[in-house]
Protein backbone atom coordinates (compact mmCIF):
# COMPACT_ATOMS: atom_id res chain seq x y z
CA UNK A 1 0.00 0.00 0.00
CA UNK A 2 1.19 3.69 -0.65
CA UNK A 3 1.91 6.11 2.14
CA UNK A 4 -1.00 7.74 3.70
CA UNK A 5 -0.59 11.46 2.30
CA UNK A 6 0.11 13.73 5.14
CA UNK A 7 1.60 17.29 6.02
CA UNK A 8 5.42 17.88 6.46
CA UNK A 9 6.91 17.39 10.04
CA UNK A 10 6.45 20.55 11.88
CA UNK A 11 4.52 22.10 9.18
CA UNK A 12 0.83 22.22 10.93
CA UNK A 13 -2.94 22.36 9.52
CA UNK A 14 -4.85 24.70 11.32
CA UNK A 15 -8.18 23.44 11.61
CA UNK A 16 -11.49 25.18 11.79
CA UNK A 17 -11.96 24.70 15.48
CA UNK A 18 -8.88 26.93 16.10
CA UNK A 19 -8.98 29.02 13.18
CA UNK A 20 -11.82 31.23 15.91
CA UNK A 21 -8.87 32.34 18.57
CA UNK A 22 -6.20 32.98 15.59
CA UNK A 23 -8.73 35.43 13.64
CA UNK A 24 -9.45 36.90 17.31
CA UNK A 25 -5.49 37.56 17.64
CA UNK A 26 -4.87 38.48 14.27
CA UNK A 27 -8.02 41.20 14.14
CA UNK A 28 -6.81 42.17 18.21
CA UNK A 29 -3.39 43.05 16.98
CA UNK A 30 -4.39 44.36 13.44
CA UNK A 31 -6.59 46.62 15.34
CA UNK A 32 -4.04 48.10 18.03
CA UNK A 33 -1.41 48.67 15.18
CA UNK A 34 -3.80 50.74 13.27
CA UNK A 35 -4.50 52.76 16.13
CA UNK A 36 -0.74 53.83 16.51
CA UNK A 37 -0.73 54.82 12.82
CA UNK A 38 1.26 51.38 11.13
CA UNK A 39 0.68 50.65 8.23
CA UNK A 40 0.13 46.90 6.47
CA UNK A 41 2.74 45.63 3.87
CA UNK A 42 2.49 42.50 2.60
CA UNK A 43 5.76 40.47 1.63
CA UNK A 44 6.58 36.93 -0.74
CA UNK A 45 6.96 33.90 1.25
CA UNK A 46 10.28 32.84 -0.96
CA UNK A 47 13.37 35.40 -1.75
CA UNK A 48 16.90 35.05 -3.25
CA UNK A 49 18.72 33.30 -0.82
CA UNK A 50 21.39 36.36 -1.27
CA UNK A 51 19.10 38.79 0.41
CA UNK A 52 19.15 36.43 4.33
CA UNK A 53 22.85 35.77 4.01
CA UNK A 54 23.81 39.81 3.78
CA UNK A 55 21.28 40.50 6.32
CA UNK A 56 21.22 37.91 9.05
CA UNK A 57 24.41 36.73 8.68
CA UNK A 58 26.61 33.75 6.90
CA UNK A 59 27.79 32.54 10.63
CA UNK A 60 24.12 32.80 11.93
CA UNK A 61 22.43 29.53 13.06
CA UNK A 62 19.67 30.22 10.80
CA UNK A 63 21.72 30.53 7.35
CA UNK A 64 24.23 27.83 8.04
CA UNK A 65 21.60 25.11 9.50
CA UNK A 66 17.84 26.08 9.36
CA UNK A 67 16.61 27.84 5.74
CA UNK A 68 14.73 25.81 3.68
CA UNK A 69 17.02 26.76 0.24
CA UNK A 70 16.75 25.37 -3.20
CA UNK A 71 17.21 26.22 -6.82
CA UNK A 72 14.90 27.09 -9.04
CA UNK A 73 14.59 25.87 -12.77
CA UNK A 74 16.41 29.09 -13.83
CA UNK A 75 19.19 28.00 -11.41
CA UNK A 76 18.68 30.92 -8.88
CA UNK A 77 19.71 30.37 -5.34
CA UNK A 78 15.88 31.03 -3.26
CA UNK A 79 14.78 30.19 0.13
CA UNK A 80 11.61 30.06 1.83
CA UNK A 81 12.04 33.35 4.28
CA UNK A 82 13.08 32.32 7.84
CA UNK A 83 11.87 35.96 9.13
CA UNK A 84 10.18 38.92 8.06
CA UNK A 85 12.45 41.91 8.47
CA UNK A 86 15.29 41.50 5.63
CA UNK A 87 12.15 41.25 3.27
CA UNK A 88 10.66 44.30 4.47
CA UNK A 89 13.83 46.35 4.11
CA UNK A 90 13.97 44.62 0.75
CA UNK A 91 10.75 45.98 -0.03
CA UNK A 92 11.13 49.69 1.16
CA UNK A 93 14.84 50.25 -0.75
CA UNK A 94 13.49 48.16 -4.15
CA UNK A 95 10.22 50.71 -4.43
CA UNK A 96 11.77 53.87 -2.62
CA UNK A 97 10.06 54.00 0.40
CA UNK A 98 12.88 55.16 2.97
CA UNK A 99 14.39 57.70 0.07
CA UNK A 100 14.69 61.21 1.72
CA UNK A 101 14.36 60.39 5.08
CA UNK A 102 10.96 59.40 4.23
CA UNK A 103 9.05 58.34 7.38
CA UNK A 104 7.14 54.46 6.91
CA UNK A 105 5.76 52.21 9.83
CA UNK A 106 4.65 49.37 8.73
CA UNK A 107 3.76 45.99 9.61
CA UNK A 108 3.05 42.20 8.25
CA UNK A 109 2.22 38.85 9.04
CA UNK A 110 2.47 35.54 7.78
CA UNK A 111 4.12 32.32 7.62
CA UNK A 112 8.10 32.11 8.11
CA UNK A 113 10.16 28.79 7.69
CA UNK A 114 13.40 27.30 9.29
CA UNK A 115 14.46 23.64 9.55
CA UNK A 116 14.62 22.81 13.44
CA UNK A 117 13.48 20.13 15.50
CA UNK A 118 10.02 19.93 16.13
CA UNK A 119 8.42 21.20 19.73
CA UNK A 120 5.83 22.06 21.47
CA UNK A 121 5.85 26.04 20.64
CA UNK A 122 8.67 25.61 18.14
CA UNK A 123 7.64 24.72 14.35
CA UNK A 124 9.14 24.04 10.82
CA UNK A 125 6.41 26.26 9.40
CA UNK A 126 5.36 29.02 12.09
CA UNK A 127 3.58 32.44 12.20
CA UNK A 128 4.46 35.92 12.71
CA UNK A 129 3.38 38.91 12.97
CA UNK A 130 6.16 41.64 12.33
CA UNK A 131 6.64 45.54 13.13
CA UNK A 132 9.03 47.79 11.40
CA UNK A 133 9.73 51.45 11.77
CA UNK A 134 12.09 53.30 9.64
CA UNK A 135 13.74 56.77 9.53
CA UNK A 136 13.16 57.81 12.95
CA UNK A 137 16.37 57.54 15.09
CA UNK A 138 15.25 58.26 18.61
CA UNK A 139 14.17 56.13 21.48
CA UNK A 140 10.84 57.50 20.99
CA UNK A 141 10.41 55.39 18.75
CA UNK A 142 11.77 52.30 20.32
CA UNK A 143 9.36 52.76 23.23
CA UNK A 144 6.46 53.10 21.30
CA UNK A 145 6.95 49.34 20.05
CA UNK A 146 7.01 48.52 23.09
CA UNK A 147 4.44 50.27 24.99
CA UNK A 148 2.28 48.95 21.88
CA UNK A 149 3.19 45.70 22.87
CA UNK A 150 2.60 45.87 26.58
CA UNK A 151 -0.92 47.39 25.81
CA UNK A 152 -1.73 44.16 23.32
CA UNK A 153 -0.84 42.04 26.18
CA UNK A 154 -3.41 43.92 28.62
CA UNK A 155 -6.02 43.54 25.89
CA UNK A 156 -5.10 39.61 25.71
CA UNK A 157 -5.56 39.04 29.52
CA UNK A 158 -1.63 38.05 29.74
CA UNK A 159 0.43 40.99 31.11
CA UNK A 160 1.16 39.62 34.52
CA UNK A 161 2.86 36.18 32.91
CA UNK A 162 5.48 38.12 30.92
CA UNK A 163 8.45 40.16 31.69
CA UNK A 164 10.17 42.82 29.21
CA UNK A 165 13.71 41.89 29.03
CA UNK A 166 16.34 44.79 27.65
CA UNK A 167 19.98 45.71 26.49
CA UNK A 168 21.80 47.57 24.92
CA UNK A 169 23.89 46.34 21.99
CA UNK A 170 25.88 50.03 21.50
CA UNK A 171 27.46 50.77 17.71
CA UNK A 172 29.29 48.22 15.84
CA UNK A 173 32.22 49.96 16.46
CA UNK A 174 31.66 49.93 20.20
CA UNK A 175 30.68 45.97 19.56
CA UNK A 176 33.83 44.98 17.40
CA UNK A 177 36.42 46.25 20.64
CA UNK A 178 33.81 44.94 22.78
CA UNK A 179 33.69 41.32 20.85
CA UNK A 180 38.45 41.54 20.70
CA UNK A 181 37.92 41.71 25.03
CA UNK A 182 35.46 38.38 25.02
CA UNK A 183 37.34 36.52 22.97
CA UNK A 184 40.58 36.68 24.46
CA UNK A 185 38.51 36.15 27.73
CA UNK A 186 36.73 32.64 26.21
CA UNK A 187 39.63 31.55 24.51
CA UNK A 188 41.61 31.25 28.19
CA UNK A 189 38.72 29.34 29.57
CA UNK A 190 37.94 27.33 25.52
CA UNK A 191 37.80 23.99 27.02
CA UNK A 192 35.43 24.54 30.29
CA UNK A 193 32.79 26.09 27.48
CA UNK A 194 29.59 23.69 25.74
CA UNK A 195 30.26 22.63 22.14
CA UNK A 196 28.18 25.01 20.46
CA UNK A 197 29.98 28.00 22.47
CA UNK A 198 33.44 26.64 21.35
CA UNK A 199 32.10 26.78 17.56
CA UNK A 200 30.56 30.50 18.24
CA UNK A 201 33.94 32.00 20.30
CA UNK A 202 35.34 32.42 16.68
CA UNK A 203 32.18 32.71 14.19
CA UNK A 204 29.62 34.67 16.38
CA UNK A 205 31.08 34.93 19.97
CA UNK A 206 28.17 37.38 21.24
CA UNK A 207 26.14 34.16 20.90
CA UNK A 208 28.07 32.41 23.77
CA UNK A 209 26.38 35.49 26.12
CA UNK A 210 22.96 33.94 25.23
CA UNK A 211 24.17 30.12 25.62
CA UNK A 212 21.36 28.07 27.74
CA UNK A 213 24.27 25.98 29.09
CA UNK A 214 24.26 26.38 32.81
CA UNK A 215 27.84 25.85 33.25
CA UNK A 216 28.71 28.33 30.53
CA UNK A 217 26.49 31.14 32.13
CA UNK A 218 28.33 30.79 35.38
CA UNK A 219 31.62 30.87 33.59
CA UNK A 220 30.42 34.52 31.68
CA UNK A 221 30.27 35.92 35.28
CA UNK A 222 33.54 37.53 35.56
CA UNK A 223 33.29 38.02 31.71
CA UNK A 224 33.91 41.29 30.20
CA UNK A 225 30.17 43.57 30.09
CA UNK A 226 29.17 45.09 27.23
CA UNK A 227 27.81 47.99 29.02
CA UNK A 228 31.30 49.07 29.67
CA UNK A 229 32.22 49.61 26.08
CA UNK A 230 29.11 51.63 25.07
CA UNK A 231 29.58 54.96 23.88
CA UNK A 232 28.03 57.75 25.42
CA UNK A 233 25.74 58.34 22.86
CA UNK A 234 24.57 54.78 23.23
CA UNK A 235 24.22 55.26 27.08
CA UNK A 236 22.32 58.57 26.33
CA UNK A 237 19.56 56.00 23.81
CA UNK A 238 19.19 53.21 25.79
CA UNK A 239 18.49 56.10 29.06
CA UNK A 240 16.11 57.71 27.28
CA UNK A 241 14.07 54.45 26.12
CA UNK A 242 14.27 53.31 30.22
CA UNK A 243 12.68 56.86 30.88
CA UNK A 244 9.97 56.65 28.23
CA UNK A 245 8.93 53.23 29.46
CA UNK A 246 9.17 54.16 33.24
CA UNK A 247 6.72 57.17 32.38
CA UNK A 248 4.48 54.90 30.55
CA UNK A 249 4.55 52.56 33.41
CA UNK A 250 5.92 49.69 32.01
CA UNK A 251 8.29 47.14 34.01
CA UNK A 252 11.47 45.58 33.20
CA UNK A 253 14.55 44.06 33.70
CA UNK A 254 18.06 44.86 32.45
CA UNK A 255 19.37 41.73 30.77
CA UNK A 256 23.39 41.86 30.20
CA UNK A 257 23.78 38.90 28.21
CA UNK A 258 20.79 39.73 25.95
CA UNK A 259 22.08 39.60 22.42
CA UNK A 260 19.19 38.47 19.74
CA UNK A 261 20.18 36.03 17.17
CA UNK A 262 20.88 38.02 14.19
CA UNK A 263 23.68 40.24 12.84
CA UNK A 264 21.85 43.38 11.99
CA UNK A 265 20.99 44.39 15.42
CA UNK A 266 22.21 47.24 17.52
CA UNK A 267 21.34 50.06 20.01
CA UNK A 268 18.25 48.60 21.62
CA UNK A 269 17.56 44.94 21.87
CA UNK A 270 14.41 43.56 23.85
CA UNK A 271 12.74 40.54 24.22
CA UNK A 272 9.24 39.59 26.11
CA UNK A 273 9.70 36.56 27.84
CA UNK A 274 7.32 33.70 29.96
CA UNK A 275 7.63 30.99 32.16
CA UNK A 276 4.26 29.77 31.09
CA UNK A 277 5.22 28.22 27.67
CA UNK A 278 8.25 25.45 29.27
CA UNK A 279 11.78 25.78 27.39
CA UNK A 280 9.85 27.96 23.87
CA UNK A 281 9.72 31.14 26.55
CA UNK A 282 10.00 34.12 23.99
CA UNK A 283 6.62 35.24 22.68
CA UNK A 284 7.87 38.32 21.44
CA UNK A 285 11.51 40.18 20.13
CA UNK A 286 13.53 42.99 18.77
CA UNK A 287 15.57 45.68 18.71
CA UNK A 288 17.13 48.25 16.46
CA UNK A 289 18.59 47.97 12.96
CA UNK A 290 20.44 51.18 12.05
CA UNK A 291 23.03 49.51 10.07
CA UNK A 292 20.79 47.02 7.69
CA UNK A 293 19.39 49.39 5.02
CA UNK A 294 23.23 50.53 4.37
CA UNK A 295 24.54 46.87 4.67
CA UNK A 296 22.05 46.36 2.07
CA UNK A 297 23.14 48.53 -0.35
CA UNK A 298 20.97 51.18 0.06
CA UNK A 299 21.50 54.34 2.17
CA UNK A 300 22.01 55.07 5.82
CA UNK A 301 18.50 54.23 7.52
CA UNK A 302 17.56 53.94 11.00
CA UNK A 303 15.45 51.07 11.60
CA UNK A 304 13.70 49.30 14.73
CA UNK A 305 11.22 46.73 14.99
CA UNK A 306 9.98 43.51 16.05
CA UNK A 307 8.04 39.96 15.61
CA UNK A 308 5.75 38.11 17.50
CA UNK A 309 5.23 34.26 17.54
CA UNK A 310 1.66 33.98 16.94
CA UNK A 311 1.72 29.57 17.64
CA UNK A 312 3.34 30.93 21.03
CA UNK A 313 0.52 33.92 21.96
CA UNK A 314 -2.26 31.37 20.88
CA UNK A 315 -0.63 28.64 22.88
CA UNK A 316 -0.32 30.94 25.61
CA UNK A 317 -3.89 32.32 25.58
CA UNK A 318 -4.90 28.67 25.64
CA UNK A 319 -3.25 27.63 28.86
CA UNK A 320 -4.28 30.85 30.77
CA UNK A 321 -7.89 30.37 29.93
CA UNK A 322 -7.81 33.81 28.32
CA UNK A 323 -10.30 33.06 25.24
CA UNK A 324 -13.14 34.83 25.07
CA UNK A 325 -16.22 32.80 25.31
CA UNK A 326 -17.99 34.22 22.21
CA UNK A 327 -15.26 32.19 20.37
CA UNK A 328 -16.70 28.70 20.87
CA UNK A 329 -19.59 29.50 18.56
CA UNK A 330 -19.45 30.33 15.20
CA UNK A 331 -23.18 30.74 13.95
CA UNK A 332 -25.67 32.95 16.02
CA UNK A 333 -28.79 31.95 14.12
CA UNK A 334 -29.22 28.84 12.60
CA UNK A 335 -32.80 28.80 9.67
CA UNK A 336 -34.41 25.97 9.14
CA UNK A 337 -37.00 25.43 6.58
CA UNK A 338 -39.19 23.03 5.32
CA UNK A 339 -40.21 22.18 1.69
CA UNK A 340 -39.27 24.15 -1.25
CA UNK A 341 -41.37 26.60 -0.67
CA UNK A 342 -39.76 27.44 2.88
CA UNK A 343 -37.02 27.04 1.14
CA UNK A 344 -36.99 29.72 -1.09
CA UNK A 345 -38.85 32.36 1.30
CA UNK A 346 -36.10 31.18 3.90
CA UNK A 347 -33.11 31.86 1.29
CA UNK A 348 -35.00 35.45 0.98
CA UNK A 349 -35.47 36.57 4.73
CA UNK A 350 -31.64 35.28 5.24
CA UNK A 351 -30.35 37.49 2.28
CA UNK A 352 -32.37 40.67 3.70
CA UNK A 353 -31.48 39.85 7.28
CA UNK A 354 -27.38 39.48 6.15
CA UNK A 355 -27.98 42.88 4.59
CA UNK A 356 -29.79 44.56 7.83
CA UNK A 357 -27.70 43.38 10.44
CA UNK A 358 -23.90 43.00 9.45
CA UNK A 359 -21.76 40.47 11.11
CA UNK A 360 -24.79 38.26 11.39
CA UNK A 361 -23.40 35.25 11.51
CA UNK A 362 -26.88 33.08 9.80
CA UNK A 363 -26.49 29.33 8.40
CA UNK A 364 -29.53 28.07 6.78
CA UNK A 365 -30.21 24.24 6.91
CA UNK A 366 -28.79 23.09 3.38
CA UNK A 367 -29.64 19.28 2.70
CA UNK A 368 -33.23 19.10 3.43
CA UNK A 369 -34.39 17.22 6.89
CA UNK A 370 -36.96 16.71 8.55
CA UNK A 371 -38.15 18.67 12.06
CA UNK A 372 -35.71 16.19 14.33
CA UNK A 373 -33.44 16.36 12.10
CA UNK A 374 -32.87 20.02 11.32
CA UNK A 375 -33.51 20.81 15.27
CA UNK A 376 -30.80 18.62 15.70
CA UNK A 377 -28.39 20.40 13.77
CA UNK A 378 -29.14 23.75 14.75
CA UNK A 379 -28.39 22.58 18.07
CA UNK A 380 -25.13 20.98 17.24
CA UNK A 381 -24.17 24.33 15.84
CA UNK A 382 -23.85 26.46 18.62
CA UNK A 383 -26.45 28.85 17.86
CA UNK A 384 -28.24 31.23 19.87
CA UNK A 385 -31.84 31.24 17.92
CA UNK A 386 -33.17 29.01 15.35
CA UNK A 387 -35.64 30.22 13.37
CA UNK A 388 -38.06 27.97 12.04
CA UNK A 389 -40.27 28.00 9.00
CA UNK A 390 -42.75 26.01 7.71
CA UNK A 391 -46.15 25.34 5.79
CA UNK A 392 -48.12 27.06 8.68
CA UNK A 393 -45.55 30.65 8.98
CA UNK A 394 -45.31 30.73 5.41
CA UNK A 395 -49.23 31.21 4.84
CA UNK A 396 -49.12 33.50 7.68
CA UNK A 397 -45.70 35.34 6.79
CA UNK A 398 -44.34 34.84 10.17
CA UNK A 399 -41.15 33.38 11.46
CA UNK A 400 -40.81 30.98 14.44
CA UNK A 401 -38.09 32.47 16.48
CA UNK A 402 -36.59 29.81 18.98
CA UNK A 403 -34.32 30.44 21.59
CA UNK A 404 -31.70 27.54 22.10
CA UNK A 405 -29.79 28.53 25.19
CA UNK A 406 -32.13 29.85 27.09
CA UNK A 407 -35.41 28.57 28.99
CA UNK A 408 -37.21 32.18 27.20
CA UNK A 409 -40.44 30.57 25.01
CA UNK A 410 -40.29 30.54 21.29
CA UNK A 411 -42.04 33.42 19.18
CA UNK A 412 -43.83 34.16 16.02
CA UNK A 413 -42.62 37.15 14.24
CA UNK A 414 -44.22 38.90 11.23
CA UNK A 415 -41.10 38.73 8.25
CA UNK A 416 -41.33 42.66 8.84
CA UNK A 417 -40.78 42.39 12.05
CA UNK A 418 -37.85 39.94 11.77
CA UNK A 419 -34.56 42.03 12.00
CA UNK A 420 -35.75 44.35 14.75
CA UNK A 421 -36.48 41.11 16.92
CA UNK A 422 -33.12 39.61 15.97
CA UNK A 423 -31.13 42.95 16.29
CA UNK A 424 -32.74 43.30 20.08
CA UNK A 425 -32.46 39.29 20.71
CA UNK A 426 -28.71 39.14 19.63
CA UNK A 427 -27.81 42.39 21.44
CA UNK A 428 -29.08 41.36 24.96
CA UNK A 429 -26.52 38.23 24.60
CA UNK A 430 -23.70 38.81 22.88
CA UNK A 431 -21.09 41.66 23.11
CA UNK A 432 -21.39 42.78 19.61
CA UNK A 433 -22.97 46.02 18.84
CA UNK A 434 -25.49 44.22 16.28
Amino acid sequence: MSKPLQAIRGMNDILPEDTPLWRYFEKTVAQLLDSYGYQQIRLPIVEFTELFRRSIGEVTDIVEKEMYTFADRNGDSLTLRPEGTASCVRAVMEHSLVGGGQVQKLWYQGPMFRHERPQKGRYRQFHQIGVEAFNLAGPDVDAELIVLTWRLWKKLGISEYVTLELNSLGTSAARAVYREALVEYLTARFEQLDEDSQRRVSSNPLRVLDSKNPDTQALLSDAPQLEDYLSEASQAHFAGLRARLDAAGVPYVINPRLVRGLDYYSETVFEWVTDQLGAQGTVCAGGRYDGLVEQMGGRATPGVGFAMGIERLILMLETLGQIPAELSRTIDVYFCAFGEPSELAALALAEKLRDAIPGIRLQVNAGGGGFKSQFRKADRSGALFALILGDNELQAHTVAVKPLRSDDEQVAIAWGDLTDHLKSSLQQQLPINY
